[in-house]
């Protein structure tokens, strides 16, 4: 999370902090910063959400000419050429005499 801070060096960063800043202002400045760094994640999120909704939609945009074209071809006006048969219902087998309870 810090990158290459060792020990030492986060120790003399609170060390700074802790002489600069006083013990009292030490917790308002850590949910300070804890605050900001919750609004900079959600606003972050907000604009990765919103690039990959856009990328989205311009790809089906790309799509959608692509699928309506032979829809646009189909005319309502010229008659069938071919129409379907009519699929016969399978016949159902006649009872044997096997199957009759004794």
């Amino acid at each position: 999370m810090f990158g290459s801070l060792g020990i030492q060096e986060m120790i003399l960063v609170f060390l700074v902090i802790l002489i600069v800043f006083g013990p009292r202002r030490i917790p308002e400045i850590g949910r300070t910063l804890g605050k900001a760094l919750a609004e900079f994640r959600k606003a972050t999120d907000d604009l990765k959400g919103t690039i990959e909704r856009e990328v989205r939609l311009e790809e089906l945009q790309k799509i959608a000419p692509a699928v309506m074209a032979p829809f646009e071809v189909v005319s309502r006006t010229e008659p069938e050429t071919l129409s379907p048969a009519p699929v016969p219902d399978p016949p159902i087998p006649a009872p044997s005499s096997d199957d009759t309870p004794a």
